[in-house]
């Protein structure tokens, strides 16, 4: 399968035979424009407008937004209900967790994930090969949390997002961490490129992190 990065936490993963899209986001809110395109299964994490906006996605896709088991044209969703602050969502509401097995990989989007994992979340959230993970802080956990989060869930590709970019005018974007201070903190050094490619047999042994540029 493909990966692609949309941009703020939003990825278009290309199966054989299926499309997903998660947390499209509103251009206006986040800075940038988010691309025309279709998909067969869209998550959203949280109703908030840089993470709910399927309907900008075409092709008249399955949208799954709330925790529980989902099976979609052959693709297994898992939804793990957890928070996007510290607080057992006070500040900033609940959020929910994605298992997405598609074509034989485990990938997980943590979507704006507020804290660690307790240990029934982990276990609802399984086995994981590819991990998108919001590393930015502010609203997310931030390097150092996504580093102990990282630790519990022990994916074998790390893929970060939300981030400070140039262009992000979300609120309090100017206050976020950049991709960078991840790297620093995680202390592996990433494979960079626009796209990244992986089936069941390319799983890697090693920790890998992987940082997407942009699509436009």
């Amino acid at each position: 399968m493909e990966i692609q990065y949309l941009g703020h936490s939003s990825f278009r993963i290309k199966g054989k035979t299926v499309t997903i899209v998660t947390d499209p986001y509103d251009s206006e809110k986040v800075g940038f424009k988010f691309p025309k395109l279709e998909a067969n299964i869209v998550t959203v994490s949280h109703d908030h407008l840089d993470h709910n906006q399927a309907q900008l996605v075409d092709g008249d896709p399955k949208v799954v937004s709330d925790p529980g088991e989902y099976e979609i044209a052959g693709v297994s969703v898992f939804g793990t209900h957890t928070y996007h602050d510290n607080k057992n969502g006070e500040e900033r509401g609940s959020n929910t967790v994605y298992t997405i097995t598609i074509d034989g990989v485990n990938i997980c989007h943590l979507g704006d994930l507020g804290h660690k994992l307790s240990d029934e979340q982990l276990d609802s959230v399984g086995n994981v090969d590819v991990l998108f993970v919001p590393v930015g802080g502010v609203d997310t956990i931030d390097p150092s949390e996504a580093s102990q989060v990282i630790s519990q869930i022990e994916p074998k590709v790390i893929i970060p997002m939300h981030y400070k970019v140039p262009g992000l005018v979300i609120s309090k974007g100017e206050e976020m961490s950049d991709v960078e201070a991840f790297v620093k903190e995680i202390g592996i050094e990433p494979v960079r490129d626009n796209k990244f490619v992986i089936t069941p047999d390319k799983i890697p042994e090693e920790v890998q992190v992987v940082v997407l540029e942009r699509k436009t």
